[in-house]
């Protein structure tokens, strides 16, 4: 039988299974694992499936296994042991996927990286025309996250051997979920302990059976020349775009375009070439914005014309060149000016948005009052050098990393204002240690400022036997081995606002080619906070609006960049850095406030970057000088020659996500 289902609920091998003390964390769950043919949801199949229910108090009560049918290649067989073979005679999803769901309906659905899992059912239910009956999930990894136990990375089964949870047989559906419902039932335990609430995440009805991201587009292999001249021919790499009616289907002038191997654009912004129009007098959107921006409108008749005359440009960097792009005579075209810095929009560039001026980085706080001793400013963002990095460089060892004496102490700041808080988290970093923005396992240190004491946290500080220190530690700290460090892994590499690390450079394709960076805040936050990618080009421009990745388009089209919703204070951008295109020079990770209220309300924003999901962390900033602004980019990942860097940056603006978006070059509706 291919579909298994236990009606004696086998025992799983784990911590104590008793949770029923644990009122606040008390819930029916349905953990689930899956082994897929690949990593893309909207292109790959689930190959097995497990579902393991507990109640409240932690006892299993049900349990569902069964392999899957594809109908297409399995895929990596040396990761999941899973060939065509023995999956043949296997059910489809669709003859099963109501029984999986009678299982979800009702529960909250838990996985280690539960947005992969959950990704890849919602695909499913949609192909098989039904509804995923999931309303919430619980990622495992990011409660360990949140927990930070002192584990080498937080994989499932570097938890499982953490948390005492016997595994028999990694990427094995049920016995993963089985392992998964020990490490929960641990996990929970933990955060009770530390008081800290379960980053459950809201999920939204995936039922339409058209759920499926658009077909990867090529991107275009030239450098974008500039606009169209007036009498001028079109040339290689040129943004276009097309508006309103036209006489030839908009498909087929696309797709002649992209031949022709120019990059067709959705959008209108500052660095398009050309619209194509018919009335060009419009009031379509771009033909507003193509007006506003001073592009040249070319009609129907004349782009055809220019096509069949399209002159060589030049290619970027490392790209390959389609047979139908190649001109019988290429003649390199004059290479664009590369601005240093994007330029997000000013005022006079959108007339109808009332938007502020770009702001520089946030002043540094105001003096600390006499009370309090005096703590350093925040210090001000800066370019890399050219001659290197203001971090290790690849494969270098974690001792040569700048020492303080807190080094390896991780300090949660509470109370103060926020100028007084910034410039504490401040002194922490200079002083060799990282700046905690929450209670987790891994806080050694807690520094009570003015107002402090009245922080919820600090009871169960107090019970966790924390040192506690005021203001005044901090010009001098004196520290004494924290407990359990002797057993903690290395911690991340610690950058300053506007520091450099160079990135491992990665040996073939692999895991170790899709880098994260993930930014957490304060759980008690009250407003929702957005992050978002953009991979832009040697313009600091996107090649088209799909590489504007945000909460309404999780992935852009190639499956390179990935938004992920780990919690409701956290979320994470995943990049294949072996997979971007050539074109592709730099993705920026920012954050956007939905809402009236700015960073300053918020306070720090805390990001992490690493190799994977649950690998450990290479390197971790605090970004907190932000006041009035309500955008701030968090971090850069960017080529430099062969290799990559990433750069924290922490640079604040007033306008929204939809000012900053169109600087990069996305036509964003408001």
């Amino acid at each position: 039988m291919w579909i298994c289902l236990h009606p004696s609920f086998m025992s799983l091998a784990s911590a104590p299974s008793d949770l029923s003390d644990l009122r606040d964390y008390a819930f029916e769950w349905a953990l689930v694992d899956v082994e897929t043919s690949g990593l893309v949801p909207r292109r790959d199949r689930v190959l097995s499936v497990a579902v393991v229910t507990l109640g409240p108090d932690g006892e299993q009560t049900g349990e569902f296994s069964t392999l899957l049918d594809p109908g297409c290649d399995p895929g990596p067989v040396h990761v999941h042991g899973l060939t065509a073979e023995r999956l043949r005679g296997a059910p489809a999803f669709e003859q099963v996927a109501e029984r999986i769901g009678a299982l979800l309906e009702g529960r909250v659905l838990v996985a280690h990286n539960a947005q992969f899992d959950y990704d890849f059912l919602a695909h499913e239910f949609a192909r098989a025309g039904l509804r995923l009956p999931v309303d919430r999930r619980l990622c495992t990894l990011a409660l360990n996250r949140r927990v930070d136990p002192p584990t080498d990375d937080l994989k499932l089964g570097t938890l499982a051997a953490h948390y005492g949870v016997p595994q028999l047989k990694a990427h094995d559906a049920l016995d993963d979920t089985r392992v998964l419902a020990g490490v929960l039932r641990a996990s929970l335990r933990a955060a009770a302990g530390l008081d800290l609430p379960l980053p459950l995440v809201a999920c939204p009805p995936r039922q339409d059976p058209r759920f499926a991201p658009k077909p990867p587009k090529t991107p275009c292999a030239f450098r974008n020349p500039g606009r169209l001249t007036p009498g001028g021919p079109l040339v290689q790499g040129m943004k276009i775009a097309v508006t309103g009616e036209t006489g030839t289907a908009r498909a087929d002038l696309v797709l002649r375009g992209v031949a022709a191997g120019l990059n067709m654009m959705g959008s209108v912004s500052r660095h398009t070439s050309a619209l194509v129009a018919n009335e060009p007098s419009g009031g379509s959107a771009k033909a507003r914005r193509a007006r506003a921006e001073g592009v040249p409108v070319i009609d129907e008749s004349a782009f055809l014309r220019l096509l069949g005359d399209v002159r060589p440009g030049t290619p970027h960097e490392g790209a390959a060149i389609p047979e139908t792009a190649r001109p019988p005579h290429p003649v390199p075209a004059p290479e664009p000016a590369r601005p240093p810095h994007p330029v997000p929009p000013t005022p006079a560039a959108v007339p109808d948005r009332g938007l502020a001026p770009v702001r520089e980085p946030a002043p540094a706080p105001e003096p600390a009052p006499p009370s309090s001793p005096a703590l350093p400013a925040v210090p001000a963002p800066r370019e890399p050098d050219a001659g290197g990095a203001a971090g290790p460089k690849p494969g270098a060892k974690r001792s040569a990393k700048p020492r303080g004496p807190l080094t390896g102490r991780r300090v949660l700041v509470l109370g103060g204002t926020h100028p007084d808080a910034v410039a504490a988290r401040t002194r922490v970093v200079e002083l060799g240690g990282a700046a905690a923005i929450n209670l987790s396992a891994g806080v050694t240190d807690v520094v009570v400022l003015d107002g402090g004491h009245g922080d919820r946290r600090l009871a169960r500080i107090t019970e966790l036997l924390l040192p506690v220190h005021d203001a005044a530690w901090l010009v001098a700290p004196v520290v004494t081995q924290a407990s359990g460090a002797e057993g903690r892994r290395a911690a991340a590499h610690v950058l300053p606002r506007g520091g450099v690390v160079d990135l491992p450079l990665p040996r073939g394709r692999g895991p170790a080619d899709r880098w994260t960076v993930t930014a957490s805040w304060a759980q008690q936050t009250a407003c929702e906070i957005d992050v978002v990618a953009f991979v832009l080009d040697e313009d600091e421009q996107v090649s088209f609006d799909e590489d504007f990745v945000f909460y309404g388009a999780p992935e852009n089209p190639g499956g390179t960049v990935r938004l992920l919703s780990d919690g409701p204070t956290e979320q994470t951008v995943s990049v294949d850095l072996a997979t971007l295109p050539p074109s592709a020079r730099k993705v920026v990770v920012a954050a956007a406030i939905d809402g009236s209220p700015a960073f300053g309300d918020v306070g720090a924003l805390h990001i992490v970057s690493g190799p994977g999901t649950s690998a450990a962390a290479l390197a971790q900033a605090t970004l907190d000088a932000a006041t009035t602004e309500r955008t701030m980019l968090l971090a850069e990942i960017y080529r430099r020659g062969e290799s990559w860097r990433l750069r924290a940056v922490g640079q604040g603006y007033d306008h929204g996500l939809g000012a900053l978006a169109r600087g990069y070059g996305v036509d964003v509706t408001d």
